[in-house]
């Protein structure tokens, strides 16, 4: 595979990225899909675009901010690139963190069940990876090492392991898998947990391949953050089973 270039078409002399398009095509298919299932999890219509608009500006600026903070080393230097999202430099964890914390303080605005939103959400959440990953694809950025594999991501003659596809793939299962569990969860909160652990699990492995991620001590921070989110979410994910359970005696 090669990359055809960042450039997806000029307006006005002003080049739009390919990044830029697939993320904003997620962006608008989370929202439709979330929208049109809504009223199926006991949620109004109207929250989800509450949801969609604490989500969008969270999830940029929380991308942004985490891999700042990351690569502090550069930026201290360089402070008038901290806000230039058209060079690059977005983490999905920092993206998901704000995200999940705009959205639990709206919901307790709105008085609304936020481990229910959270699961109406989530497996878009994983749809929307899917689709933006390709955009590491055209930018020729967050791949492996050298490989002779037939799925090989070809840069100026070298072929790396597509690490992008294959979270890309594996993003997309769990996007079908989540909406088809959704229909028989056994509590809430189900979902949204089950989506960060399977997400971590592939990101760990998979960020073991690549060969630009941002370093905590020997690990790469994407793996440390990974571990975190997977035991976290497996420890409620066993309180809040167990809740159910003694609820149903």
């Amino acid at each position: 595979m090669v990359s055809p270039g960042r450039v997806a078409f000029s307006i006005g002399g002003v080049d739009v990225m390919w990044y830029g398009v697939l993320i904003g095509l997620g962006f608008l298919l989370a929202i439709l899909i979330s929208y049109y299932r809504a009223p199926k999890l006991g949620i109004k219509k109207d929250h989800v675009l509450d949801v969609a608009l604490t989500i969008i500006p969270c999830a940029v600026i929380g991308a942004r901010a985490y891999y700042v903070l990351f690569s502090w080393g550069y930026y201290q230097n360089h402070l008038d690139e901290i806000f230039s999202f058209r060079h690059g430099g977005l983490a999905i964890h920092g993206g998901l963190i704000l995200s999940f914390i705009g959205v639990y303080i709206l919901c307790k605005v709105k008085k609304e069940d936020f481990l229910n939103v959270a699961d109406l959400v989530a497996p878009v959440i994983a749809l929307g990876q899917a689709i933006g990953r390709w955009g590491n694809f055209f930018n020729e950025e967050a791949h492996g090492g050298l490989t002779d594999s037939s799925l090989a991501v070809v840069i100026n003659g070298q072929s790396y392991y597509p690490t992008f596809l294959y979270e890309s793939v594996w993003c997309f299962i769990l996007f079908i898998f989540l909406i088809y569990l959704t229909k028989h969860r056994s509590f809430r909160g189900q979902i949204v947990l089950l989506y960060g652990m399977l997400y971590s699990v592939e990101r760990f492995f998979v960020e073991g391949l690549r060969t630009d991620s941002l370093m905590i001590g020997f690990l790469r921070q994407a793996q440390v953050i990974s571990i975190a989110i997977f035991i976290f979410c497996l420890v409620l994910y066993v309180i809040l089973k167990k809740k159910k359970q003694r609820r149903y005696r």
